[in-house]
């Protein structure tokens, strides 16, 4: 290999870092807005879905984002729901907080346009401390909260939320 080459090679392995971060910002900044939308959510794996409706404030700077919510069913009961993701190159962690309260781990990648996140329960979940969550931008102007978890008793994944939320 030539002297030019390697020096070529060095360079882009140095830029490939500052790349990915630049390019995770930038979808980042893709979710910045108010969104609101409908659902379901299932409290406990085996129980009957509950409808609710949300809305959030997301906020992206630079390599971080927060989403600050609040989802509401029957007209009665709401409940404030949070996520604070950073991105360092490609892998993304973070700090959930659901409507049961309690600081949840994320950490996962980006594929496409879907965040991939896996959910280290602050206490146990239907049976276990483990959950998938995902934040799916579809198009401009839609995003897909979506949160699976494994039912104790089958093994099987189920979907335990799922929200679709729009832009007004």
């Amino acid at each position: 290999m030539s002297c030019f080459a390697r020096v070529l090679l060095i360079l882009s392995i140095g830029l490939l870092p500052n790349l990915a971060a630049a390019n995770e910002s930038n979808f980042l900044q893709s979710l910045q807005g108010n969104w609101t939308g409908k659902g379901t959510v299932i409290r406990r794996i085996g129980t009957s879905p509950i409808n609710v409706a949300c809305s959030f404030a997301v906020t992206a700077t630079g390599p971080s984002l927060s989403m600050r919510g609040n989802c509401r069913s029957f007209l009665i009961i709401s409940r404030a729901i949070s996520a604070d993701l950073r991105v360092n190159g490609v892998r993304y962690s973070g700090v959930y907080v659901g409507p049961a309260g309690g600081r949840s781990a994320l950490s996962g990648e980006r594929q496409g346009n879907t965040i991939d996140l896996t959910v280290h329960w602050a206490k146990a979940v239907n049976g276990d401390r483990a959950a998938n969550m995902a934040i799916q931008r579809i198009g401009s102007n839609s995003l897909d909260l979506r949160t699976i978890d494994r039912d104790p008793k089958t093994g099987k994944s189920v979907i335990t939320s799922d929200i679709t939320l729009r832009r007004p």
